[in-house]
């Protein structure tokens, strides 16, 4: 289903809101308690529905669907590649209508990347496509043999894809072929599900390993520039599955499931400072604070010293990456999106477009690109907050 009368999304924003609307061709909105207004007043528009598109709607029997997969957007042809839990990548038009698909050999574990008018897909089925993003044509196709589980960075004329196994690979972004790749051996033990997506800069792959090792490498050729471990001694749960962020001083941020966050100087991976916040999963730097998201809270850090500036308890058991979009930190849960001020920490609205968000939300400009995990994609219109 796809809605585009002015009427209908003027009335669904301000349900969304008010928490008034129930059910929607079976998507389920609930506002939220802690919205920062008496009961009587118009409710505070943070964001409107553009449209929606029914892409991969939960089946008769399914329980529990999850899609995993950031939208991407491609500005110049105004199209918004989306995969999904049932293989298949589609580009969606601006009008919310599906434009194309291509099916992919299984379900795809992160999002499509698209850079000059190609979306680079990493596929759950080991193979990374690279797809025309207007038309979805197949420009090549690089077989990796190991389910790909990052967003795919792109740098120095190759693509850059980390896999469930522990390996980055670097593919030629002309032609597809193999370039380079580095592995690590995975622990023993038990680890979290998810693997680090690479941050480059000048030259240099910063990523996180299973086995709590950060390691800095050269993008040229993949050759070691420093490694470092960061969880300590110890078989299971060492992940450093975060994907690294670096501030605008060029210090480097990364997290370890066991124990923490820290701070590294970016030339060498010497120790800036450390806290021993367990559970964190995924790291937001913006100016001079750090947010972080994990294990039933969210964290605002000052990135200079690593004090703690607040904490959100989400209530629940995990938040996933969250991201910026016209002054509001969006952060995904399992039962919704949160939407916080960044900084307090206060809550202003929760929305759960059906069966909550696994899955980042694509921020472009004022456009939100969001993918419920009930296979829903949705393009809101971001209002912004005041103060």
């Amino acid at each position: 289903m796809t809605m585009r009368l002015v009427s209908w999304k003027r009335w669904l924003c301000g349900a969304v809101a008010a928490g008034l609307l129930g059910g929607c061709s079976g998507v389920q909105y609930y506002g939220n308690p802690e919205l920062p207004r008496p009961p009587s007043n118009t409710p505070l528009e943070y964001f409107s529905v553009n449209w929606w598109a029914a892409l991969a709607p939960p089946q008769t029997l399914e329980y529990g669907p999850r899609e995993t997969a950031t939208p991407a957007y491609d500005a110049v042809s105004r199209t918004t590649v989306a995969l999904t839990r049932d293989g298949f990548a589609r580009g969606v038009g601006p009008d919310g209508q599906v434009k194309w698909k291509y099916k992919a050999g299984s379900r795809f574990n992160a999002g499509a990347r698209v850079v000059d008018g190609v979306a680079y897909v990493p596929g759950g089925d080991g193979v990374l496509y690279a797809l025309d993003a207007a038309s979805g044509e197949e420009k090549w196709k690089y077989v990796a043999g190991e389910a790909l589980a990052t967003v795919p960075v792109v740098s120095n004329g190759l693509v850059l894809v980390a896999s469930e196994s522990d390996t980055l690979f670097a593919v030629k972004i002309a032609d597809g072929q193999w370039a380079w790749q580095y592995r690590r051996d995975p622990p023993t033990g038990f680890t979290v599900r998810g693997a680090s997506r690479p941050l480059v800069r000048e030259g240099v792959a910063y990523i996180g390993f299973s086995d709590g090792f950060v390691v800095a490498l050269s993008v040229d050729d993949g050759g070691v520039t420093w490694e470092r471990s960061l969880s300590g001694a110890g078989s299971e749960f060492l992940d450093v599955d975060s994907s690294p962020v670096m501030d605008a001083n060029g210090q480097l941020y990364v997290a370890s499931y066991k124990s923490g966050i820290f701070a590294l100087e970016a030339e060498s991976g010497d120790l800036v400072w450390n806290t021993a916040v367990a559970g964190m999963t995924s790291l937001l730097v913006s100016g001079q604070v750090l947010f972080a998201a994990g294990d039933g809270r969210v964290d605002a850090y000052l990135a200079e010293t690593g004090r703690l500036l607040w904490s959100h308890p989400l209530g629940e058991r995990a938040a996933f990456a969250p991201v910026f979009a016209q002054g509001m930190l969006l952060v995904p849960t399992s039962s919704s999106l949160l939407f916080l001020e960044p900084k307090t920490g206060r809550s202003r609205v929760s929305w759960n477009p059906g069966s909550g968000i696994t899955a980042p939300p694509f921020a472009a400009g004022r456009q939100l690109f969001v993918l419920s995990n009930n296979g829903y994609l949705y393009s809101l219109n971001m209002n912004g907050i005041d103060g």
